[in-house]
């Protein structure tokens, strides 16, 4: 009698209708390297820009050839060219990917979704609330904490709330702009001195952001930001340090060591992040041990004021003028490159990357086994439920 223990079928969402869909390619491949063949089996399932699900068995079924990354590692393709078109049903006595468009596949069935999916639709409660109606457990957190997590304008005002420290800020609705520019130029003008950061409220990896230095470049970063997102974020420039830190667990959330990024360009953004060499990564960051307490209390604080699960990574500033710490956002599901923060930080702080995607599986199958406690329906006596039949 064979005594071989089953594989755990992981499926890896990934791509999606977002603007950050191609670093959800290299977040996503990175992770389906990592895993461990001999306790996981990785199921990708591609989601096109326009939506449709694909779905395969194997990595090696990804669309050939790979390209290369600004940082020398593969990406994966738009989509599985090999793949089956699929759906996830709904239905949680299913719990799994069923065939679309008359296919003649069978249903594939995983064990535990890890949406690699940054932006909208992946990021902001969106696909988490589809796993949950087909009753599959899944890494990251549940709906609100992913959507709250998304939304910058809502987070801030959150943490504000739980008296944490956040820079200024003003948001404002695109529809508000595209009627009453001038109206919302005086009022931006009013608040804040010159240079702004103008960004979708509800995208990350700095898609759509620009730093603004005049009134021009103010009108067209509003513009450019609307393009993103129903509603814009305009931000007081903070000159300090960018310091980061993981944070990992559930109900019990620990935080990493804090890392810096030092960018080579005049701020953080989208080409730094992914496109270029030249921005440094220091783990640790230079820091006292009180900065450095701080630092992991507030990530913390923040993780669970948002009642977020599994994992995040937390942005702050550490003021040049002043020395104070300012929580900047939080990411839901950060970056799963080999280059990116959230691993590299665990990785510096004791867990290494495959280790860490065991550590995240385990979380995910912890709560799901905490929802399922939930009960969802109320059993009525007898008399009772035949009386509401009638």
């Amino acid at each position: 009698m064979s005594t071989e223990k089953k594989r755990l079928r992981i499926g890896i969402l990934f791509g999606g209708r977002s603007g950050e869909h191609e670093v959800s390619l290299l977040s996503a491949a990175s992770v389906i390297s990592a895993l461990d063949p001999e306790k996981y089996e990785p199921v990708p399932i591609g989601i096109s820009k326009e939506g449709r699900w694909l779905a395969g068995t194997a990595a090696h079924k990804m669309l050939p050839p790979f390209p290369e990354s600004a940082h020398g590692k593969p990406a994966l393709g738009e989509v599985l060219r090999t793949g089956e078109s699929v759906m996830l049903s709904a239905d949680p006595n299913v719990a799994a990917l069923v065939p679309a468009n008359n296919s003649r596949t069978d249903s594939m069935h995983v064990d535990v979704v890890f949406p690699v999916l940054h932006g909208t639709f992946g990021e902001d409660g969106a696909v988490q609330g589809l796993l949950d109606l087909a009753g599959l457990p899944y890494i990251g957190s549940g709906v609100l904490g992913s959507a709250v997590g998304m939304d910058k304008d809502v987070q801030k005002r959150l943490f504000l709330q739980a008296k944490l420290p956040v820079g200024e800020f003003l948001a404002i609705p695109r529809s508000t702009w595209e009627k009453s520019p001038a109206k919302v130029l005086r009022e931006i003008r009013k608040k804040f001195r010159f240079p702004v950061f103008v960004k979708p409220a509800t995208l990350g990896s700095s898609v759509g952001m620009t730093k603004a230095h005049d009134v021009k470049e103010l009108s067209k970063a509003m513009d450019f930001a609307g393009e993103f997102a129903q509603k814009i974020m305009v931000e007081k420039e903070i000159r300090g340090r960018e310091i980061e830190l993981s944070v990992l667990g559930n109900e019990d959330p620990k935080a990493s060591i804090p890392g810096e990024i030092v960018p080579h360009r005049e701020f953080y953004d989208y080409a730094a992040k992914y496109l270029e060499e030249g921005t440094r990564l220091m783990i640790p960051a230079k820091l006292t041990k009180a900065q450095v307490k701080k630092f992991q209390e507030y990530a913390v604080r923040a993780f669970r004021t948002l009642e977020c699960m599994g994992m995040s990574r937390v942005d702050f500033f550490l003021e040049n003028r002043t020395g104070k710490i300012l929580l900047n956002e939080i990411n839901t599901i950060p970056g799963f490159t080999s280059i990116s923060m959230y691993p590299k930080l665990w990785e510096a702080s004791g867990l290494p990357y495959r280790q860490l995607l065991d550590r995240l599986i385990e979380l995910a199958l912890s709560q799901h086994r905490e929802r399922m406690r939930t009960k969802y329906t109320i059993e009525l006596p007898a008399a009772a439920a035949n009386e509401a039949l009638e």
